[in-house]
């Protein structure tokens, strides 16, 4: 079988006896075949036992062996090495999920994972009989209302690609949305309203998503966490759950803004979310973007040439006719 040599740079380091974490350098053969998972295995069996790292199920079930290769997420067990290669080249660096919080090597601290994956109450929560006569039997049609939510196998990669994770440790993250959607969406549940409350929290809740895509780029199960992000969004304004505050203003602002323009209107947007009052602190910010082009004085908003067909599209995806701010 024709092979190739790769050089892995991998990341070491022990928190019992390592001040700094460093780098070593480990020349192998490759082969056609060879997974990310063999070239962890070969490194510990043959050239450095002290090497650590998770791996159980090898089968893209458990989660366990989640890492980064060239910073990209990847499932050890599931990953070809050489179609690394052909993206990377013939030098790859091998990482933990997130390197502050090494423990040894690949190996890391999953506390806040866990931590806020528990806090969305992932599990179904209903009043069921005891000893039931018949099968809580779900429809097809209602078990494809989960979108495939239940395919998570908490292997964190979405959590550890976050953007907004890395500037906010109190945001719960994609991981735990999805669960939370996963449940909220299943019939037999009785918990909707407690977790779209937990959801709907300014700092750790949905409306501190900022969009990045990589939690939907990162999960190796297709589970695209940002698109149960946006219907936990739905879900809080369908059930009348969404506080009134400027991070649910700013979606409905959004909203009007394509009913009455096609185009956003920047400045109109940032007067609807924070008031009159709010938009004096943005002035300056606003005379930078309107010399740049980036938006124009009231008078002159334009209006898009489509906007039949927006206001179409949007009264066919909204999801409430009216935004009732209840709390």
């Amino acid at each position: 079988m024709k092979t190739q040599t790769i050089t892995f740079n991998v990341f070491r380091f022990n928190a019992e006896t390592d001040y700094l974490p460093y780098y070593k350098n480990y020349e192998l053969e490759v082969g056609q075949d060879d997974l990310v998972l063999d070239i962890l295995n070969r490194i510990k069996w043959e050239q450095d036992g002290t090497f650590s790292y998770r791996r159980s199920c090898r089968h893209g079930i458990c989660g366990s062996c989640a890492i980064k290769v060239n910073d990209k997420p990847v499932l050890s067990c599931k990953v070809n090495v050489l179609e690394l290669v052909e993206q990377f080249g013939t030098e790859l660096t091998i990482d933990p999920q997130d390197k502050s919080r090494a423990i040894k090597d690949m190996v890391i601290d999953k506390k806040n994972f866990w931590e806020k994956y528990d806090a969305v109450k992932p599990y179904l929560i209903a009043d069921v009989e005891e000893h039931p006569d018949k099968e809580n039997i779900v429809s097809k049609d209602e078990a494809e209302q989960l979108l495939e939510a239940d395919y998570c196998i908490q292997c964190g990669s979405c959590v550890y690609a976050c953007s907004a994770l890395g500037v906010n440790e109190d945001y719960l993250g994609p991981a735990a949305f999805a669960k939370a959607y996963r449940f909220n969406a299943d019939v037999r549940d009785e918990a909707k309203i407690e977790r779209l409350e937990i959801v709907d929290e300014l700092g750790s809740g949905v409306w501190d998503c900022v969009k990045c895509n990589e939690c939907a780029e990162a999960c190796p199960k297709e589970v695209n966490p940002i698109e149960k992000i946006t219907k936990l969004h739905n879900q809080l304004f369908a059930e009348n759950v969404a506080a009134k505050n400027v991070a649910s203003k700013h979606a409905v602002g959004f909203k009007h803004s394509m009913e009455k323009h096609g185009l956003l209107d920047e400045g109109e947007l940032v007067r609807y979310s924070e008031g009159n009052l709010g938009v004096m602190k943005h002035i300056p910010e606003a005379i930078t973007m309107f010399r740049k082009g980036k938006i124009v004085l009231p008078w002159n908003m334009p209006k898009s040439k489509n906007l039949d067909e927006v206001k179409k599209l949007i009264k066919s995806s909204s999801t409430v006719e009216e935004y009732k701010g209840s709390k």
